[in-house]
């Protein structure tokens, strides 16, 4: 995405409502472009395919096909399509959902300013768990995954992962431990490497569930 370009978003919920009360709050900021609305899994989809979006808000629970059916597809289909699932309450399917490659999971109460800060932090590749869903989400890996071996890191590597887990970008991990944006990379590519991850978001998750991290 070009400096200039606008970040283009599509919303995904049944509730006409609470689409068009998006709407509105995304079209105050000049730099987000709301490039369709849709309210059913299959129908962002379809809009994945034909508009190619930035970033996609995609509910949870949608009638036919749902909010995790429709991840998984534009996941493996688009993948560098970034989806932020929203939802009423902690769903059952946050494990789901997380382990489809939402880059963010946040509850329908969030203020109006944090969901854009939300979309700001999702397209400079952070990973956003709203902390209420972050305790499930611990809670449900542990209890359904076997506990992994414990992975050695150095104190650098555990700093720069602490600082990814709550949500902190490489300039600001970067800006926090005084060194340049291109030593964290490194250090995130030997994080990735021992964790046996591929990402942020699976980084994040690995961290939580093992208790290497854990957040206030």
């Amino acid at each position: 995405m070009g400096i200039t370009d606008k970040i283009k978003v599509i919303i995904a919920d049944d509730h006409a409502l609470l689409r068009e009360g998006i709407r509105r709050l995304l079209e105050l900021d000049p730099k987000i472009e709301v490039v369709t609305e849709v309210g059913d899994g299959q129908g962002a989809i379809n809009m994945a395919r034909r508009e190619r979006p930035d970033i996609i808000l995609m509910d949870v629970n949608m009638p036919g096909t749902d909010g995790l059916t429709a991840t998984r597809v534009i996941k493996r289909e688009m993948p560098q399509i970034k989806i932020i699932a929203l939802t009423i309450y902690e769903d059952d399917e946050v494990v789901d959902m997380v382990k489809a490659g939402v880059s963010a999971y946040v509850l329908k109460d969030v203020a109006g300013n944090e969901l854009i800060d939300t979309i700001y932090k999702v397209m400079n590749g952070e990973v956003v768990i709203h902390p209420r869903v972050a305790s499930r989400l611990v809670r449900e890996l542990t209890k359904v995954d076997r506990p992994q071996e414990r992975v050695r890191l150095t104190r650098r590597e555990y700093d720069v992962l602490a600082l990814l887990v709550k949500g902190n970008s490489n300039k600001d991990i970067a800006d926090t431990m005084f060194i340049s944006e291109k030593t964290v990379k490194n250090h995130l590519t030997s994080i990735f490497r021992k964790l046996g991850v591929k990402d942020r978001t699976q980084a994040a998750v690995y961290a939580l569930k093992t208790n290497m991290i854990i957040q206030d």
